[in-house]
C-alpha cells in the first residue's frame, strides 16, 4: 500500500514538473492569445446579459460599445451600475407597505382608482395606463394654483406649515439649507414643537450636504422625522446600484393640501452659483381638496410607502400604525400628533383656502389665479415597481396630439422612440415646441441634446434656448387640455431609473396656466434655425454624435 502511494505522489510531482515547464516555455504570444480568447468569451457572455436584460434599445447598444471600447473599465461599471437593481431588501419592503396600505384603504373603504367617467373619452386610456401600474385613479373637484417664482413658492409653503394642525409629509431630492430654506426650517421647527407631526424623507445623495449640515442636527432635536432615501456605501453598491436616486418633490400637510413640482427645497439665490448657468428656475403647483380622496391623499400614501420602505424599522412603524386604527379613518376634531393621522385624518369640512397677497411677482411670468374644480391624476414611477409608467404615459398622448405639442425640461436626452414621436407629430402638422435651458450645468448632457438638434430642426420642430437661467420646470402641454406636470426630465435617468412624481392634468383652464409659464418663458428665449445650426463645425457635429452613443448612461 505505502509502495503505491509513494508511486502515485511520484507521478504527480512529475506531471506537475511536466506542466510548469510547458507553461515555462509559453511566450508572450502564447499569454496574449489565451487573454484575447479569455476577453472574447467575456465579451460574449457580456452582450448575451445586456441584450437579454436591457429593455431599451438605446441603453443596450451604448452598454454594448462601452464594454467594447473599454473592456476593463465597461465590465466594472456594468457590474456596478447596469441594471437598475434596487436593492432586494428595498424591493420586498416597498412590497409590504404598499400592501399594508392597499389592505388599510380597503378596509375603510378608501378607493384610490375610481374617476374615469369623469374624462373626456380620448383620454380615458391615457389615464388607464398611470391606474394600471400605480393603482391611482383620476381625482376630481381640486383647487389649484401655478406658483412660479421661488419666493412664491416659499411663502405659501411657509404659511402652510405655520397653520399646520396635525402633519406635514416632506419628500425632496435636495434640500440645501441657505436663504429662504432656513426660515422653511424655523417653521418645521415650529411646527413640531407644538405637537406636528413632521417627517422628511430626503435622497441621501442629492443632499449629502444637508445630512452633514447643523440644519439636520437642529431639525431632529426639535421633533422632526428626518429620513435618507436610498443610502449609499461600498458594500450596499454590490447589491444594488448607487446613481438610482430618489428624485420626487413632495410636500403635504393636513392630507389636504399638496405641493408638487421641479422645486426642491433650494433658494435659487444661493443655490449652485459656481456653475455659471445662472439662477435655476423652477415651478411648482399647489392642491387643495376636502374630498375624501384626493391628490394630496394620493400624495401622503406615496410618502409614506417610501418611508416604510427604507428601513425595518420604518416598515415595523408603518405596520403599527396601520394596525392600531380603534376607530374610523374619519373623525371629527383629531387630536393633535395622533399617529393615525400619518395615514390619513380629515375633519369632515374644511373651508378652502384662497390664495393669499403674495405681492409683487416677476415681469416676465404673470401671477396665476386659483383655478377650482381640477381633474388630475397622480402619477409615482420607480424601478423595478411600477415599469416605464411615465414614459409609456408621455409616449401616448405625442402620439395623439393633433395641434400642439410644447415641452420644457432642463435635461433633453430621448431615446428613439421618443425623438421619434416628437418628429412624426411635426411632420404630420402638430406644432411642437421644445424649450430648454441655453447653458446647463452638465458638459455631457449639453453635447448629448445637441446631437438631437438636426433631425427635430428638419422635421420643424421650433427649439427654444431659454437665457434666463437654467430653466428647471418639467411641463408638457398637449393640445391645450392635458399637461404632465412634476419632477421627470425627458431623458432615461428620468424615465428608467430615479424615483420620479408626475401629475396628469386634464381639465382645460389648469393647463392654460401651464400653457401661459411656458409662453411666458418664450419671452427669454433665443429661436435656433436649421441654417444656423448646419453652419456648425464637423468637429463640433462629430462630437455631439460620439457622446450621443453613449448618452442613454447618461
Amino acid at each position: 500500500m505505502a509502495l503505491c502511494y509513494y508511486r502515485l505522489e511520484a507521478k504527480t510531482i512529475e506531471a506537475l514538473s511536466t506542466t510548469e515547464q510547458q507553461v515555462a516555455a509559453w511566450s508572450w504570444t502564447d499569454f496574449a492569445g489565451l487573454g484575447l480568447i479569455f476577453h472574447i468569451i467575456l465579451m460574449i457572455v457580456m452582450t448575451l446579459r445586456i441584450v437579454s436584460v436591457q429593455r431599451n434599445i438605446g441603453v443596450a447598444i451604448a452598454w454594448i460599445a462601452v464594454l467594447f471600447t473599454l473592456p476593463i473599465f465597461g465590465l466594472i461599471a456594468y457590474v456596478l451600475v447596469g441594471e437598475p437593481m434596487i436593492g432586494r431588501r428595498y424591493r420586498q419592503r416597498m412590497d409590504q407597505a404598499r400592501l399594508l396600505m392597499n389592505e388599510m384603504a380597503q378596509r375603510e373603504r378608501l378607493i384610490f382608482d375610481e374617476g374615469q367617467e369623469v374624462l373626456p373619452i380620448h383620454y380615458r386610456g391615457v389615464s388607464h395606463i398611470g391606474t394600471r401600474w400605480t393603482g391611482f385613479g383620476v381625482f376630481s373637484d381640486h383647487d389649484m394654483q401655478l406658483l412660479t417664482h421661488a419666493n412664491i413658492i416659499f411663502k405659501r409653503l411657509i404659511d402652510d406649515i405655520n397653520a399646520a394642525q396635525r402633519s406635514i409629509l416632506m419628500e425632496f431630492y435636495i434640500i440645501y439649507p441657505k436663504g429662504q430654506v432656513l426660515d422653511v426650517i424655523e417653521a418645521l421647527m415650529a411646527a413640531a414643537q407644538r405637537g406636528v407631526e413632521c417627517h422628511i424623507l430626503i435622497d441621501s445623495v442629492g443632499s449629502f450636504s444637508f445630512f452633514n449640515s447643523n440644519a439636520h442636527r437642529k431639525l431632529e432635536k426639535a421633533g422632526v422625522f428626518v429620513h435618507q432615501s436610498l443610502p449609499v456605501g461600498l458594500f450596499k453598491t454590490l447589491f444594488k446600484r448607487s446613481d438610482l436616486r430618489n428624485h420626487r418633490k413632495i410636500v403635504v400637510i393636513d392630507e389636504y393640501i399638496g405641493y408638487i413640482g421641479s422645486f426642491n427645497l433650494v433658494d435659487p439665490k444661493f443655490f449652485k452659483q459656481d456653475k455659471d448657468v445662472g439662477e435655476w428656475i423652477d415651478v411648482a403647483i399647489r392642491s387643495v381638496s376636502d374630498n375624501d380622496i384626493s391628490i394630496a391623499t394620493a400624495m401622503a400614501k406615496v410618502v409614506v410607502t417610501d418611508i416604510g420602505a427604507e428601513n425595518s424599522d420604518n416598515l415595523d412603524a408603518l405596520h403599527q400604525r396601520v394596525n392600531s386604527y380603534t376607530r374610523k379613518l374619519y373623525v371629527r376634531n383629531p387630536t393633535i400628533n395622533d399617529l393615525n393621522s400619518r395615514i390619513k385624518v380629515l375633519d369632515d369640512a374644511i373651508e378652502n383656502i384662497e390664495a393669499p397677497c403674495t405681492g409683487a411677482m416677476s415681469t416676465v411670468i404673470p401671477q396665476m389665479p386659483v383655478v377650482k374644480d381640477v381633474i388630475a391624476q397622480l402619477i409615482p414611477s420607480a424601478p423595478q415597481v411600477t415599469a416605464h409608467v411615465i414614459y409609456n404615459t408621455l409616449v401616448t398622448v405625442l402620439h395623439r396630439a393633433n395641434h400642439c405639442i410644447r415641452i420644457t425640461t432642463p435635461y433633453f436626452v430621448p431615446d428613439e422612440a421618443l425623438s421619434g414621436a416628437l418628429v412624426t407629430a411635426a411632420k404630420r402638422g402638430v406644432k411642437v415646441t421644445l424649450i430648454i435651458p441655453e447653458k446647463v450645468d452638465s458638459f455631457l448632457v449639453q453635447h448629448a441634446s445637441q446631437a438631437y438638434y438636426q433631425e427635430l430642426l428638419e422635421a420643424g420642430v421650433v427649439i427654444a434656448l431659454f437665457k434666463g437661467g437654467l430653466l428647471h420646470a418639467k411641463t408638457v402641454v398637449i393640445d391645450d387640455d392635458y399637461c404632465l406636470f412634476g419632477t421627470v426630465n425627458i431623458d432615461m435617468r428620468s424615465f428608467y431609473l430615479n424615483m420620479e412624481v408626475s401629475l396628469a392634468i386634464y381639465t382645460p383652464e389648469m393647463v392654460a396656466q401651464v400653457a401661459a409659464c411656458q409662453e411666458s418663458y418664450l419671452q427669454s428665449c433665443r429661436f435656433l434655425s436649421l441654417d444656423e445650426w448646419q453652419q456648425r463645425h464637423k468637429t463640433e457635429r462629430l462630437f455631439d454624435n460620439v457622446v450621443r452613443l453613449f448618452s442613454p448612461l447618461l
